[in-house]
């Protein structure tokens, strides 16, 4: 399969912040068949690259004592072409960065920032690391979806701080959902979380990974520690289930997707976290 065309703005990368960096290798290689090359731990911080058939898909980091009070969970990243003006862009559009530009040698620029409802989200700026080497394949990322509780502000904020051209799928009161791009090119999604998500869950950014079969991708999960948050559910989209890894770690996941229609969302699923 050809590298995925990762155009500007868009989600480019995706990384676990894991409180068990060797438990959640031992899931996610069981579960999704990766293999993981763990970097210089001076250069890189001991970061794991996960790759699934010598493509890389995604990255784990064991926490320090420093992120103690955060849950496990995973994060989305945009591609940026000017990681520094970003981050301006961020602040000035009502967001607030977390983690201001940082150097990773050789590789590129990350940084992250909440976006102007509180959700967190990732920037990656690419040198020799330019992102996702497979997607929408199983054990590779399908779908990369903002549950926010400001809808509109949502949009908004993506539209001017990276350029989304944005395609409205659904304006009705029971479902609010903006994609970037639009069909086949839909590359991401916004949904209206406003009705759902509880008052302690802020807006935040979930991962989907594509899988060949959803029932046995959970029992299989489930088998390994994980435990079923909602679904399975048939939508237009496949089969889809939120998951909570050992840790705590959520992540969906969706059996026969097909890559470019769009969002896998429409489902009923109302957990929101």
């Amino acid at each position: 399969m050809p590298s995925p065309d990762i155009t500007p703005g868009a989600p480019c990368w995706i990384d676990l912040m894991t409180s068990d960096a060797a438990k959640a290798k031992q899931f996610y290689g069981e579960l999704f068949g990766w293999d993981f090359q763990t970097g210089d731990e001076e250069k890189y911080g001991g970061y794991i690259t996960a790759s699934k058939n010598g493509k890389s898909v995604a990255g784990l980091m064991q926490k320090d004592e420093t992120m103690a009070g955060f849950p496990d969970a995973w994060s989305t990243y945009l591609r940026s072409d000017d990681a520094a003006a970003t981050a301006e862009a961020v602040t000035a559009h009502g967001g607030q960065v977390f983690m201001g530009p940082m150097d990773v040698p050789e590789q590129g620029h990350m940084a992250m920032f909440g976006d102007a409802t509180g959700a967190a989200i990732g920037i990656w700026q690419p040198r020799e690391m330019t992102g996702f080497e497979l997607v929408a394949e199983p054990g590779a990322a399908a779908w990369h979806e903002l549950h926010t509780k400001d809808y509109a502000t949502a949009v908004r904020f993506y539209q001017d701080v990276f350029g989304w051209d944005t395609d409205v799928m659904s304006d009705t009161p029971d479902f609010r959902y903006t994609t970037l791009g639009k069909g086949d090119s839909a590359k991401a999604g916004i949904m209206d979380a406003s009705a759902y998500l509880p008052a302690e869950v802020p807006s935040n950014w979930q991962v989907y990974f594509a899988v060949e079969d959803a029932d046995a991708s959970i029992e299989k999960a489930v088998s390994l520690g994980a435990r079923v948050i909602d679904g399975p559910d048939d939508t237009p989209f496949g089969r889809l289930a939120t998951l909570a890894d050992p840790t705590g770690a959520m992540f969906k996941i969706v059996a026969d997707t097909r890559q470019g229609t769009g969002d896998p969302a429409d489902s009923g699923d109302t957990t929101g976290a």
